[in-house]
């Protein structure tokens, strides 16, 4: 698979060059916080947090909300952690670490939900759409704005995040070589072992792109990651993420990154726990960051 092939399944985008307001800019001890309004797309304009710990170029993290059905949520799971997270904060942990960070509400989600998901699929794939899709552009658009940033090292990208926000981050990481470091948590997801082990209501219909199977596989998909640096974190008991497409995906990324020359770039870890982001989890994505981004 070819990433223009991808693009075309995903359906055309509505992506326009990005625009942001200040709505607000909160300073802290530890980071300067603000909150946007950005124009990325043709339809309406999206909600984001922006937080950086210096006025000179460091390393960025793109991060994605989770779905786990609460639509009230979205980009301040940042701010404020859920319960399937660990307490301290995503926007706490990273700025500590030294890195900017950025989240958008995704379509449907936090001060977009005006919309049920359920609608938007609908409505947007009747219009040759898809609504991940168009949940992805977004999200790069968003990535386009922010490596224009002074406070942003546009060298040093990652992309991480929990359950849709893991299948978000290795999605754009495929999609975008300007991400350099992915981490998903949770979202190490096999589109045939979910048919396989009759897992696909697991998965919210948002996550079905039409005839994406017809001639390509979800390895196609992700071995355009490769070479860059991934970390893949699942809980054993993680019903979401079927342990035989996780084994699958491990083995044969295993050989697409050795014959890269970089095996150690691909990193699969089955641990213990179920769907959320354990203290182990934890330790060892920001051990990761640290080394390869």
């Amino acid at each position: 698979m070819t990433r223009d092939e991808l693009y075309q399944f995903l359906g055309p985008s509505l992506a326009v060059e990005p625009e942001a307001v200040l709505l607000d800019k909160q300073e802290t001890a530890n980071y300067t916080l603000e909150t946007l309004q950005i124009t990325l797309n043709t339809l309406e304009t999206v909600p984001a947090y922006f937080a950086y710990t210096s006025d000179k170029p460091q390393p960025l993290v793109l991060f994605n909300h989770s779905h786990g059905g609460n639509f009230t949520g979205g980009k301040s799971e940042l701010v404020h952690s859920s319960d399937y997270l660990q307490q301290e904060s995503f926007l706490s942990r990273l700025t500590k670490a030294g890195y900017a960070v950025g989240v958008i509400d995704m379509w449907g989600f936090g001060e977009r939900r005006g919309k049920k998901e359920s609608e938007l699929f609908k409505e947007f794939l009747l219009k040759g759409h898809t609504l991940w899709g168009l949940r992805l552009y977004d999200n790069q658009q968003f990535l386009s704005y922010l490596i224009q940033r002074p406070e942003v090292d546009s060298q040093r990208i990652a992309t991480m995040g929990m359950s849709m926000g893991g299948m978000m981050s290795w999605w754009l990481a495929a999609m975008d070589e300007r991400i350099k470091v992915v981490v998903d948590i949770g979202g190490q997801v096999d589109y045939e072992s979910l048919i396989n082990e009759r897992c696909l209501d697991h998965h919210g219909f948002y996550y079905y792109i039409p005839g994406i199977l017809t001639n390509h596989t979800t390895l196609d998909i992700q071995r355009l990651i490769a070479p860059r640096p991934r970390l893949s974190l699942v809980g054993r008991n993680d019903l979401h993420c079927p342990l035989s497409g996780v084994k699958q995906l491990d083995a044969q990324l295993k050989e697409v990154y050795r014959d890269c020359g970089h095996a150690d770039h691909w990193q699969c870890e089955i641990l213990t726990g179920g769907h959320q982001e354990t203290k182990e989890m934890d330790y060892l994505w920001q051990r990761f960051l640290r080394e390869k981004l």
